[in-house]
This record gives structure tokens, C-alpha cells and sequence, in this order.
């Protein structure tokens, strides 16, 4: 018997993916407001375009939601 099972929550293409960023890979300007941090955390559609940047992995998790976004962790 094969059954489908729906794992994800109904997200109407509405998926982002957060991962962590090193902050000497982003250019000079925002490696200036990072405030000696080493790792920011970004947002990226599915397309790869970045949304936003963050300080820390739950701060970008509950900046997703309260856009109606269902986040995704990526490595």
C-alpha cells in the first residue's frame, strides 16, 4: 500500500532557507555593522536571491514567520 505523506506544513512556495554566513565572506560595509560577530545568519528565497541578514539562527527563524514564511535550515 503506498500512502503520501505530507511532512511539510502547507507553504504555498512561500519556503526560505537560512544558513549561516561568515561574516569575512560578506563585503566590507556590512562586515563593518556586524559588531565583531564571526558567523550572521541569512535568509535566501528559493531562486538564491538573499533576503536578509541577521545575528543569530533563531532571530532569522522568527523574522521568516512573522513574514508568513516557513523557514528551512540549509548547511
Amino acid at each position: 500500500m503506498e500512502t503520501k505523506v505530507n511532512f511539510l506544513p502547507e507553504t504555498g512556495g512561500r519556503i526560505v532557507y537560512v544558513r549561516p554566513v561568515a561574516v569575512v565572506d560578506l563585503p566590507e560595509d556590512i562586515q563593518a555593522q556586524a559588531e565583531g560577530l564571526e558567523t550572521l545568519y541569512a535568509l535566501y528565497r528559493p531562486d538564491g536571491e538573499r533576503l536578509a541578514l541577521v545575528k543569530d539562527r533563531g532571530l532569522a527563524f522568527q523574522l521568516a514567520r512573522q513574514n508568513d514564511l516557513a523557514p528551512v535550515s540549509t548547511h
